[in-house]
């Protein structure tokens, strides 16, 4: 598991072991983040854990609500948890469910939990506090593609923030390959700064030019990962992630955070800064079971 693995053009990083009994990042860890926009963690939930997570998501109704889109969305008001379509600049359509509140729940759990927001905390350089959560769902062959982009290229115009003190931890909910189109990113790419994005269809994208420029300099890495296994990355890191070819689904949580000291400048749907209530390990498997109970019972 320590090994390097080489990754795209040429990219030598390590796979970094589970995090250590008080949730931080090793300074390896971290300076791996500051020099590459983002840093693997496997088995940041364990087999039950990630079990859990996915049994939950399989049942919920909730993710196959009428999808809407960006557009039918008044994005400067307060939003309830919702599915977003998007297509995709060609045939495809992404789907993903995304919730900018935190709930009684196992993804808020986790959005809450310490082994997710204090390497956050580590990151950004100081206090954050919750930005959204989403399952993103990219359904076996059908799902979509992402095209290249920031995130902070959507949030610094549709969350009103001014600095890119920002990033996110994706959780793969099953394995992410290749053929069901997981995500790829441009290692070092944070370093690069705000990219100007335009429209593409219900997307935005960073502009082709300097992609196509950042593409031929730095590293692509495919993320691949096992169930449980995370990613932290930089907001300004540039990413994307093809269409699913395969016959299996590539489900993943990616709960996002700013910095305290980030606040937005007006208001949006996004939510505003204020203290985060962080949750203890055994709380995401407790509220994880409450959660799968209470479901299994109204099925009845």
């Amino acid at each position: 598991r320590d090994q390097p693995r080489s990754r795209g053009r040429g990219d030598v990083y390590k796979r970094q072991t589970p995090l250590r009994s008080n949730c931080m990042l090793t300074d390896e860890q971290l300076n791996q983040y500051h020099q590459n926009g983002f840093v693997i963690v496997e088995e940041l939930f364990d087999h039950e854990e990630a079990g859990l997570l996915l049994q939950i998501a399989l049942v919920d109704q909730s993710f196959t609500e009428k999808a809407s889109t960006l557009d039918q969305l008044k994005l400067n008001k307060k939003q309830e948890a919702r599915v977003i379509a998007q297509g995709d600049g060609g045939a495809g359509t992404t789907k993903f469910w995304v919730d900018d509140d935190l709930r009684d729940d196992m993804y808020s759990a986790i959005a809450r939990c310490r082994r997710v927001v204090d390497p956050l905390e580590q990151m950004l350089g100081g206090e954050v506090y919750h930005w959204h959560h989403k399952m993103m769902l990219k359904a076996a062959y059908i799902g979509g593609a992402h095209l290249w982009h920031q995130d902070f290229g959507y949030w610094h115009r549709s969350g009103y923030c001014l600095f890119p003190h920002m990033g996110s931890c994706m959780i793969a909910v099953n394995r992410t390959t290749k053929a069901n189109g997981c995500l790829q990113v441009l290692s070092g790419s944070h370093h690069i700064g705000l990219i100007n994005h335009i429209r593409v269809d219900d997307q935005a994208t960073a502009d082709p030019e300097r992609v196509d420029a950042a593409i031929q300099r730095l590293p692509l890495v495919h993320l691949e990962l096992e169930p449980g296994s995370g990613v932290f990355f930089h907001s300004n890191l540039l990413h994307r992630s093809d269409k699913n070819q395969s016959d299996n689904p590539r489900w993943t949580l990616i709960c996002c955070y700013n910095a305290i000291r980030n606040d937005p400048y007006r208001d949006s749907h996004h939510p505003r800064a204020q203290p985060l209530e962080k949750f203890d390990d055994n709380q995401v498997r407790t509220i994880g079971q409450k959660q799968i109970t209470l479901m299994q019972q109204r099925q009845k």
